[in-house]
Protein backbone atom coordinates (compact mmCIF):
# COMPACT_ATOMS: atom_id res chain seq x y z
CA UNK A 1 0.00 0.00 0.00
CA UNK A 2 2.92 2.35 0.73
CA UNK A 3 0.88 3.77 3.62
CA UNK A 4 3.09 6.82 4.19
CA UNK A 5 2.52 8.03 0.63
CA UNK A 6 -1.18 7.16 0.85
CA UNK A 7 -1.48 9.15 4.08
CA UNK A 8 0.20 12.20 2.53
CA UNK A 9 -2.24 11.91 -0.39
CA UNK A 10 -5.15 11.86 2.07
CA UNK A 11 -3.82 14.95 3.83
CA UNK A 12 -3.55 16.65 0.42
CA UNK A 13 -7.31 16.13 -0.05
CA UNK A 14 -7.95 17.96 3.23
CA UNK A 15 -5.62 20.74 2.04
CA UNK A 16 -7.65 20.92 -1.17
CA UNK A 17 -10.80 21.51 0.84
CA UNK A 18 -8.97 24.04 3.01
CA UNK A 19 -7.79 25.96 -0.05
CA UNK A 20 -11.31 25.96 -1.48
CA UNK A 21 -13.07 27.13 1.68
CA UNK A 22 -10.47 28.57 4.06
CA UNK A 23 -11.58 26.19 6.80
CA UNK A 24 -11.63 22.52 7.79
CA UNK A 25 -14.65 20.56 9.03
CA UNK A 26 -14.77 17.11 10.69
CA UNK A 27 -16.15 15.62 7.48
CA UNK A 28 -12.80 16.13 5.76
CA UNK A 29 -11.49 13.13 7.71
CA UNK A 30 -13.73 11.11 5.41
CA UNK A 31 -11.81 12.56 2.46
CA UNK A 32 -8.54 11.45 4.03
CA UNK A 33 -9.85 7.91 4.52
CA UNK A 34 -11.17 7.64 0.95
CA UNK A 35 -7.97 8.89 -0.66
CA UNK A 36 -5.85 6.70 1.64
CA UNK A 37 -7.80 3.59 0.63
CA UNK A 38 -7.95 4.31 -3.11
CA UNK A 39 -4.28 5.33 -3.25
CA UNK A 40 -3.27 2.20 -1.36
CA UNK A 41 -5.36 0.11 -3.75
CA UNK A 42 -3.68 1.74 -6.73
CA UNK A 43 -0.22 1.06 -5.30
CA UNK A 44 -1.07 -2.58 -4.65
CA UNK A 45 -2.50 -3.27 -8.10
CA UNK A 46 0.42 -1.43 -9.70
CA UNK A 47 2.84 -3.76 -7.89
CA UNK A 48 0.75 -6.72 -9.06
CA UNK A 49 1.02 -5.78 -12.72
CA UNK A 50 4.67 -4.70 -12.39
CA UNK A 51 5.89 -7.83 -10.62
CA UNK A 52 8.19 -8.91 -13.46
CA UNK A 53 9.61 -5.45 -14.07
CA UNK A 54 10.14 -4.92 -10.34
CA UNK A 55 12.21 -8.09 -10.17
CA UNK A 56 14.77 -6.13 -12.21
CA UNK A 57 14.21 -2.52 -11.10
CA UNK A 58 12.92 -2.86 -7.52
CA UNK A 59 13.78 -6.32 -6.12
CA UNK A 60 13.19 -5.03 -2.58
CA UNK A 61 9.47 -4.47 -3.17
CA UNK A 62 6.98 -6.86 -1.49
CA UNK A 63 6.23 -9.17 -4.44
CA UNK A 64 9.78 -9.62 -5.81
CA UNK A 65 11.15 -10.02 -2.29
CA UNK A 66 8.65 -12.80 -1.58
CA UNK A 67 6.92 -11.15 1.37
CA UNK A 68 3.61 -10.90 -0.54
CA UNK A 69 2.22 -13.12 -3.29
CA UNK A 70 0.64 -11.75 -6.46
CA UNK A 71 -2.87 -13.08 -5.60
CA UNK A 72 -2.61 -11.49 -2.15
CA UNK A 73 -1.70 -8.12 -3.68
CA UNK A 74 -4.62 -8.35 -6.13
CA UNK A 75 -7.10 -9.27 -3.38
CA UNK A 76 -5.88 -6.45 -1.14
CA UNK A 77 -6.26 -3.98 -3.98
CA UNK A 78 -9.86 -5.08 -4.69
CA UNK A 79 -10.86 -4.78 -1.02
CA UNK A 80 -9.32 -1.31 -0.74
CA UNK A 81 -10.96 -0.05 -3.94
CA UNK A 82 -14.39 -1.27 -2.83
CA UNK A 83 -13.97 0.25 0.64
CA UNK A 84 -12.86 3.62 -0.77
CA UNK A 85 -15.74 3.80 -3.26
CA UNK A 86 -18.32 2.82 -0.65
CA UNK A 87 -17.04 5.52 1.70
CA UNK A 88 -17.25 8.09 -1.11
CA UNK A 89 -21.02 7.54 -1.23
CA UNK A 90 -21.20 9.37 2.11
CA UNK A 91 -19.70 12.59 0.63
CA UNK A 92 -21.51 14.15 -2.34
CA UNK A 93 -22.18 13.06 -5.94
CA UNK A 94 -19.24 15.07 -7.33
CA UNK A 95 -16.74 13.48 -4.93
CA UNK A 96 -18.21 10.02 -5.51
CA UNK A 97 -17.87 10.44 -9.27
CA UNK A 98 -14.22 11.46 -8.92
CA UNK A 99 -13.54 8.49 -6.61
CA UNK A 100 -15.07 6.01 -9.05
CA UNK A 101 -13.42 7.56 -12.11
CA UNK A 102 -10.01 7.67 -10.44
CA UNK A 103 -10.32 4.07 -9.26
CA UNK A 104 -11.04 2.95 -12.82
CA UNK A 105 -8.14 5.05 -14.10
CA UNK A 106 -5.77 3.52 -11.53
CA UNK A 107 -6.64 0.03 -12.76
CA UNK A 108 -6.27 1.08 -16.40
CA UNK A 109 -2.95 2.73 -15.57
CA UNK A 110 -1.53 -0.38 -13.92
CA UNK A 111 -2.85 -2.79 -16.57
CA UNK A 112 -2.33 -0.79 -19.75
CA UNK A 113 -1.64 2.95 -19.63
CA UNK A 114 1.64 2.57 -17.75
CA UNK A 115 3.04 0.86 -20.83
CA UNK A 116 1.69 3.49 -23.21
CA UNK A 117 4.29 6.23 -23.83
CA UNK A 118 3.16 9.62 -22.53
CA UNK A 119 -0.40 8.58 -21.70
CA UNK A 120 0.68 6.65 -18.62
CA UNK A 121 2.75 9.56 -17.38
CA UNK A 122 -0.14 11.97 -17.95
CA UNK A 123 -2.57 9.62 -16.19
CA UNK A 124 -0.56 9.30 -12.98
CA UNK A 125 0.13 13.05 -12.99
CA UNK A 126 -3.58 13.78 -13.28
CA UNK A 127 -4.34 11.28 -10.50
CA UNK A 128 -1.93 13.07 -8.19
CA UNK A 129 -3.28 16.52 -9.08
CA UNK A 130 -6.88 15.34 -8.80
CA UNK A 131 -6.47 14.81 -5.06
CA UNK A 132 -6.73 18.59 -4.67
CA UNK A 133 -9.75 18.59 -7.01
CA UNK A 134 -11.34 15.88 -4.86
CA UNK A 135 -10.84 17.99 -1.73
CA UNK A 136 -12.25 21.09 -3.38
CA UNK A 137 -15.20 19.15 -4.74
CA UNK A 138 -16.28 18.34 -1.18
CA UNK A 139 -17.55 21.94 -1.05
CA UNK A 140 -19.22 21.67 -4.46
CA UNK A 141 -18.35 22.68 -8.01
CA UNK A 142 -17.27 26.19 -6.95
CA UNK A 143 -14.73 24.67 -4.58
CA UNK A 144 -13.38 22.40 -7.30
CA UNK A 145 -12.87 25.36 -9.64
CA UNK A 146 -10.98 27.30 -6.94
CA UNK A 147 -8.28 24.63 -6.64
CA UNK A 148 -7.68 24.14 -10.38
CA UNK A 149 -4.52 26.36 -10.36
CA UNK A 150 -2.96 24.25 -7.57
CA UNK A 151 -3.91 21.07 -9.41
CA UNK A 152 -2.23 22.40 -12.56
CA UNK A 153 1.03 23.12 -10.71
CA UNK A 154 0.97 19.62 -9.27
CA UNK A 155 0.21 18.05 -12.66
CA UNK A 156 3.16 19.74 -14.37
CA UNK A 157 5.69 18.92 -11.65
CA UNK A 158 4.46 15.34 -11.38
CA UNK A 159 4.59 14.86 -15.15
CA UNK A 160 8.26 15.86 -15.16
CA UNK A 161 9.01 13.49 -12.29
CA UNK A 162 7.15 10.60 -13.91
CA UNK A 163 9.07 11.02 -17.16
CA UNK A 164 12.36 11.07 -15.27
CA UNK A 165 11.38 8.00 -13.24
CA UNK A 166 10.76 6.17 -16.51
CA UNK A 167 14.21 7.26 -17.66
CA UNK A 168 15.71 5.91 -14.43
CA UNK A 169 13.98 2.56 -15.01
CA UNK A 170 14.87 2.30 -18.68
CA UNK A 171 16.79 -1.01 -18.48
CA UNK A 172 14.18 -2.86 -16.44
CA UNK A 173 11.29 -1.50 -18.49
CA UNK A 174 12.99 -2.56 -21.73
CA UNK A 175 13.63 -6.08 -20.39
CA UNK A 176 9.98 -6.31 -19.28
CA UNK A 177 8.67 -5.31 -22.71
CA UNK A 178 7.40 -1.88 -21.65
CA UNK A 179 7.14 0.93 -24.18
CA UNK A 180 7.98 4.24 -22.51
CA UNK A 181 8.98 7.72 -23.65
CA UNK A 182 12.71 7.26 -22.80
CA UNK A 183 12.77 3.88 -24.57
CA UNK A 184 11.49 5.61 -27.70
CA UNK A 185 13.47 8.87 -27.62
CA UNK A 186 16.31 8.26 -25.18
CA UNK A 187 17.22 9.53 -21.73
CA UNK A 188 18.63 12.90 -22.81
CA UNK A 189 15.51 14.06 -24.66
CA UNK A 190 13.28 12.75 -21.86
CA UNK A 191 15.27 14.76 -19.34
CA UNK A 192 14.87 17.86 -21.52
CA UNK A 193 11.10 17.39 -21.79
CA UNK A 194 10.87 16.95 -18.03
CA UNK A 195 12.92 20.13 -17.59
CA UNK A 196 10.37 22.01 -19.73
CA UNK A 197 7.46 20.81 -17.58
CA UNK A 198 9.31 21.78 -14.38
CA UNK A 199 9.87 25.30 -15.70
CA UNK A 200 6.16 25.48 -16.57
CA UNK A 201 5.33 24.34 -13.01
CA UNK A 202 7.50 27.13 -11.60
CA UNK A 203 5.70 29.72 -13.73
CA UNK A 204 2.31 28.29 -12.73
CA UNK A 205 3.32 28.40 -9.06
CA UNK A 206 3.51 32.19 -9.25
CA UNK A 207 -0.16 32.57 -10.25
CA UNK A 208 -1.66 32.04 -6.74
CA UNK A 209 0.47 34.99 -5.66
CA UNK A 210 -2.22 37.13 -7.28
CA UNK A 211 -4.55 36.35 -4.35
CA UNK A 212 -2.18 35.09 -1.65
CA UNK A 213 0.39 37.86 -2.06
CA UNK A 214 4.05 38.32 -1.15
CA UNK A 215 4.19 35.91 1.80
CA UNK A 216 3.04 33.07 -0.45
CA UNK A 217 5.54 34.04 -3.14
CA UNK A 218 8.33 33.95 -0.55
CA UNK A 219 7.36 30.45 0.56
CA UNK A 220 6.80 29.05 -2.91
CA UNK A 221 10.08 30.65 -3.98
CA UNK A 222 11.92 28.22 -1.67
CA UNK A 223 10.05 25.33 -3.25
CA UNK A 224 10.92 26.64 -6.71
CA UNK A 225 14.60 26.72 -5.73
CA UNK A 226 14.37 23.02 -4.86
CA UNK A 227 12.80 22.38 -8.25
CA UNK A 228 15.58 24.32 -9.97
CA UNK A 229 18.17 22.30 -8.03
CA UNK A 230 16.54 19.08 -9.24
CA UNK A 231 16.48 20.37 -12.81
CA UNK A 232 20.14 21.33 -12.57
CA UNK A 233 21.11 17.86 -11.34
CA UNK A 234 19.14 16.06 -14.04
CA UNK A 235 19.85 18.22 -17.07
CA UNK A 236 23.42 17.00 -17.78
CA UNK A 237 22.38 13.32 -17.63
CA UNK A 238 22.54 11.17 -20.73
CA UNK A 239 22.07 7.75 -19.11
CA UNK A 240 19.65 6.11 -16.70
CA UNK A 241 22.45 5.47 -14.22
CA UNK A 242 23.42 9.16 -14.19
CA UNK A 243 19.82 10.19 -13.55
CA UNK A 244 19.46 7.69 -10.71
CA UNK A 245 22.67 8.94 -9.09
CA UNK A 246 21.63 12.58 -9.46
CA UNK A 247 18.74 12.17 -7.00
CA UNK A 248 16.68 14.59 -9.11
CA UNK A 249 13.40 12.68 -8.79
CA UNK A 250 13.81 12.55 -5.02
CA UNK A 251 14.38 16.32 -4.92
CA UNK A 252 11.22 16.90 -6.94
CA UNK A 253 9.34 14.67 -4.49
CA UNK A 254 10.64 16.72 -1.55
CA UNK A 255 9.69 19.92 -3.37
CA UNK A 256 6.14 18.65 -3.84
CA UNK A 257 5.86 17.83 -0.13
CA UNK A 258 7.19 21.31 0.67
CA UNK A 259 4.67 22.89 -1.69
CA UNK A 260 1.92 21.12 0.23
CA UNK A 261 3.11 22.88 3.39
CA UNK A 262 3.20 26.24 1.59
CA UNK A 263 -0.30 25.78 0.16
CA UNK A 264 -1.62 24.82 3.58
CA UNK A 265 -0.09 27.80 5.37
CA UNK A 266 -1.25 30.16 2.63
CA UNK A 267 -4.83 28.83 2.82
CA UNK A 268 -4.91 29.21 6.61
CA UNK A 269 -3.17 32.55 7.10
CA UNK A 270 -3.55 34.42 3.80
Amino acid sequence: MRPANALVAGIAAIVGYLMATGTVVPGTLLLLAIVFLVTGAGNAINDYYDAEIDRVNRPERPIPSGSVTEPQALSLSAVLFIAGILLSLFTNPLCAEIAVANSILLVLYAAWLKRTPGLGNAAISYLTASIFLFGGAFSGMDGLVRVIPIALITFLAMLARELWKDAEDLEGDASGGADTVPIRIGVQKTVQIGFFFLMAAILASLVPGLWWGAWYLGGIGIVDLLILAAAGKAFPCRTAECLRRSGATTLVKYAMFASLVVFTLAAVFL
